[in-house]
């Protein structure tokens, strides 16, 4: 039985200068290939063609591009696609295209499942499987025929991004740094309950953009609708927010569904302030 090879993909260029120290290929050589996934998008190391044919094997002996395509996509009559990704571990994850005149947004997904159990979310009665690599949540955007329209692009698919943090942050770096997409950081909004320590740590890391899925501000009911309020409060959150610097052109909005009978007074109370 053949053994799996490992993706580069989702490599930041850190992890590609190691492979490429390991293999004995020049120091330039990581540049090379980060150029070829990353702003040529290419699917095979056959294609990266100024890397030398000797390289190129070596490196064809352990790693493989590993775009994968998505195996069923649904389409909505407003263009809306979502499509369906399979897993090495034959799990499957959701990424939804969303063109609006002259934006063109994706919605990624960063766990297989998720262990927050809102009740209003589908994914959430799933419960959690796996978390996904950077590899897996670059993919999706690799991988769909849109990926050169895209001008925006949101976590807020299946999972809680920042209880995947760390591939979560490998994605951003890929997306916004020189060696990668490029992309600035304020083309990115990152959705997350408020996980603490997730939280502060992604404020340090990242400029991206942040939205706080709320949907109430009462602490009592939002443990109802969302049970990481017990572990993570909506107070604790607020402060956090409070304290840390908006004003260099990072957004932070918050998610509020009106449930009827639930909570739009509340939505009304919270607008006010």
């Amino acid at each position: 039985m053949e053994t799996p090879k490992t993706a580069l993909l989702g490599r930041t260029l850190d992890e590609i200068q190691q492979i490429v120290r390991n293999l004995g290929m020049p120091k330039f050589a990581a540049k090379q290939i980060t150029s070829w996934l990353y702003d040529k998008k290419v699917e095979t190391i056959d294609e990266m063609t100024n890397l030398s044919l000797k390289h190129r094997e070596t490196l064809k002996e352990g790693y493989e591009v590993g775009a994968s395509a998505p195996v069923e996509e649904m389409r909505s009559v407003d263009g809306t696609v979502k499509y369906l990704f399979r897993t090495p571990a034959h799990n499957f994850i959701e990424a939804v295209y969303i063109p609006d005149e002259d934006r063109a947004t994706l919605c990624v997904s960063s766990q297989v499942g998720c262990k927050m159990n809102c009740k209003f979310c589908m994914t959430g009665k799933q419960g959690f499987t796996a978390n996904l690599s950077a590899h897996q949540i670059l993919n999706q955007i690799y991988s769909i025929p849109e990926r050169e329209k895209l001008t925006n692009l949101v976590f807020m698919g299946m999972g809680e991004p920042f209880d995947n943090l760390d591939e979560v942050l490998k994605v951003l770096e890929i997306l916004t740094s020189e060696y990668g997409y490029g992309w600035s950081p304020k083309r990115i909004t990152v959705s997350s309950v408020g996980l603490k320590k997730g939280l502060e740590r992604f404020l340090n890391e990242s400029d991206c953009h942040l939205a706080i899925s709320m949907h109430t501000p009462i602490p009592s009911q939002r443990r109802d609708l969302m049970p990481a309020e017990k572990a993570f409060s909506i107070t604790e959150i607020i402060d956090i927010l409070h304290n840390y610097d908006f004003s260099k052109q990072r957004r932070l909005s918050f998610e509020y569904i009106v449930f009827k009978g639930v909570n739009e007074r509340d939505c009304e109370t919270f607008a006010r302030h």
